[in-house]
């Protein structure tokens, strides 16, 4: 299994509204990639290590799918609308990280 890592952020002054997120753009998502995706989670940002500091990321998003090439194939033909909607949630520049998961809970 893989996971796809979209990470948000924190810089000062970023705009990200967690409820458009979790409510229209992960249903944008979903939609797109259908059951090849076969499962997301959602992360907001608290805090970093030391106290009273910032988290490094505002949001991270995980989506899992049972291979890279599973993640490719549904994820290509729909790059354009899903990064589209960026601009209607953050003004943040997602980084992205594809791992394998080794050892899930």
């Amino acid at each position: 299994m893989i996971k796809v890592s979209v990470l948000y952020p924190n810089n000062p002054g970023v705009r990200f509204d967690i409820d458009y997120y979790g409510q229209q753009h992960l249903g944008i998502v979903r939609q797109c990639l259908g059951s090849a995706c076969k499962g997301i989670a959602v992360e907001q940002g608290l805090a970093s290590a030391e106290p009273n500091s910032r988290a490094p990321f505002v949001a991270m998003g995980h989506l899992y799918f049972d291979s890279l090439g599973s993640f490719q194939w549904s994820f290509g033909p729909h790059a354009e609308r899903i990064m589209g909607d960026l601009p209607n949630f953050t003004d943040s520049q997602p980084l992205l990280q594809i791992s394998e998961v080794l050892l899930a809970p």
